[in-house]
């Protein structure tokens, strides 16, 4: 048990930091009412801590390269419990955005990219494998879980407790046990560490998770509601060029810090490790099924199904429980297959469900169908997730396990980032267009209220109940019978758009197979444990 002890710190750690952002994307109604700020404000602050942690987590690798991937850890994870608590205390938006999105967002770009380092340097060979098939496991099962708890909470407690857990557990359990974490020996490096290249490497995640996050609002190529717009375009596609520019502009600093001598904040040598490369090409694929899958699940089960945040995450649990248990039994999988047979075939049966899942998105919903769905998903991803961590730690030497961390952060927020721009762009472009479609094409609804649709759906259409969207038809003085025709459409557009953006994220994860051919064929084997200190 002793053994086990590190990956287990490490492992709530992860659960703490992925439940987080769940948790606040389900209670975001609770919250609005309970701070008396708006949706709007909300929604700048879930983007605000998502573009925090990716701006900054090779920073905070490269800090746990210079001072101790524990000692980062630890302030790491003060941190973030500060932000917890001035969260769960928070008297206004201004507080909340404080701690949540700017202080939480600090302190997790110090900690995820040190739990995947403390993980390669408390374990080698089989037992590595199950270290990073628990940690995966542990992630997936906690994005999938974060709904439920979050709901629960919110239902019958309030959202506050979830934040008010999170500072307990860390300086309850984690600080404590932090201790019993190994971590290689400090080696003093020399020179400055490389302010430049943190500030380019979070200039450029910035603007590109920025751009992607606000895909879904700004539009993709044609405007919907931009705070400002590039030759008649969206930004979007600009910022993302521009933050590629950005990036480009990094890599060729480090080179140059590399050649003078100096220290880079990552070495661009890595990036010619092509099983790293197939690893963490992997890591993007799979966050974004995760990200895409739970971006459109929840607008099904709530404005669909009119289901609240608790029985929306128990609808999702199949995804959960069947994720959780193939990560474990991935890990003995994988002392048997090679990581490109498992996370290939974990990819494969995840586009399968997501296919099922398609299917299953009706107006009442097919359970036994949604149900299968949901568990082929969960093991699909259970499955492969098992494995990247020890394909993209194992790549490089233990010395450098901060770095390889830091890399697969930002791998997995692009992932994400992607998954949530792609998928919601797909779905609220495809509404607009559908509904404006369909209600053109209506002959039961008058020419006047025809037009008026359409000059309203081209600043993109909201996604809310059917219930919701009569009544405000209805306050608007469209006579019943017209308001039941306009809601019909709605309605059926609505599931249209839906079956849409879980197509897209079905399409990617299939079109993005061939990046993982560089996995490794063998199954994997370690090197001696170093010396810890």
């Amino acid at each position: 048990m002793r053994k086990w002890l590190p990956i287990m710190v490490l492992g709530l750690a992860n659960f703490v930091m992925v439940v987080d952002g769940t948790v606040m994307n389900v209670s975001i109604m609770v919250v609005v009412a309970d701070l008396d700020t708006t949706v709007s404000s909300m929604q700048l602050a879930i983007a605000t801590f998502t573009l925090t942690m990716a701006a900054l987590i090779l920073a905070g690798a490269g800090l746990g390269a210079r001072i101790g991937r524990r000692r980062t850890f630890v302030i790491g994870a003060i941190v973030y419990s500060v932000g917890s608590l001035m969260t769960a205390l928070a008297s206004g938006f201004g507080m909340l955005f404080v701690g949540w999105s700017l202080i939480e967002g600090i302190g997790a770009a110090m900690v995820i990219p040190s739990i995947t380092a403390l993980a390669a340097i408390n374990y080698t060979g089989r037992d590595r494998a199950v270290a990073y098939a628990l940690l995966g496991g542990v992630a997936g099962a906690a994005a999938a879980a974060g709904p439920l708890i979050g709901g629960w909470a919110t239902t019958y407690l309030s959202w506050r407790w979830v934040f008010g857990a999170e500072t307990i557990m860390i300086i309850a359990l984690i600080l404590p046990l932090s201790g019993k974490i190994k971590d290689l020996s400090t080696t003093t490096k020399t020179g400055r560490f490389d302010i430049p290249g943190v500030a380019l490497s979070a200039v450029a995640m910035g603007t590109i998770v920025l751009a992607l996050v606000s895909a879904s609002t700004w539009g993709f190529i044609k405007p919907i509601n931009p705070p400002f717009t590039v030759v008649g375009f969206s930004p979007t596609i600009p910022m993302v060029i521009v933050g590629l520019l950005l990036a480009w502009a990094f890599v060729e600093w480090e080179r140059t810090a590399a050649a003078r001598g100096w220290s880079p904040l990552v070495g661009t040598d890595l990036f010619g490790i092509g099983t790293l490369r197939a690893g963490l090409a992997s890591q993007m694929i799979l966050y974004f099924i995760i990200a895409g899958s739970f971006f459109v699940l929840p607008l099904y089960l709530q404005t669909v199904l009119g289901l609240d945040a608790l029985q929306s995450g128990i609808r999702m649990l199949p995804l959960s429980v069947a994720l959780f248990l193939m990560a474990l039994i991935g890990s003995r999988l994988a002392t048997r297959y090679p990581p490109r047979t498992l996370i290939r075939l974990g990819i494969i049966v995840a586009c399968l469900g997501l296919l099922l899942l398609i299917g299953a998105i009706t107006p009442d919903a097919r359970g036994t169908l949604f149900a299968i769905a949901m568990t082929a998903i969960g093991v699909g991803v259970g499955l492969a997730i098992s494995q990247i961590g020890n394909v993209n730690l194992s790549s490089v030497d233990d010395s450098r396990s901060s770095e390889a961390g830091g890399l697969q952060g930002t791998a997995q927020n692009l992932g994400q980032s992607l998954g949530v721009a792609l998928a919601g762009t797909a779905v609220f472009i495809g509404l607009a267009s559908s509904f404006s479609t369909a209600v053109s094409e209506n002959p039961d609804i008058n020419a006047t209220l025809q037009q008026e649709v359409v000059n309203a759906t081209a600043t993109g259409v909201p996604i809310v109940t059917v219930q919701q969207a009569e009544q405000a038809l209805v306050q608007q003085g469209v006579p019943p019978v017209q308001a039941e025709e306009v809601v019909d459409d709605y309605a059926a557009s609505k599931l249209q758009a839906l079956r849409l953006g879980l197509g897209i994220v079905f399409l990617v994860g299939l079109v993005g197979l061939p990046l993982t051919r560089g996995l490794p064929r063998q199954t994997l084997t370690s090197a001696p444990q170093p010396e810890a200190g």
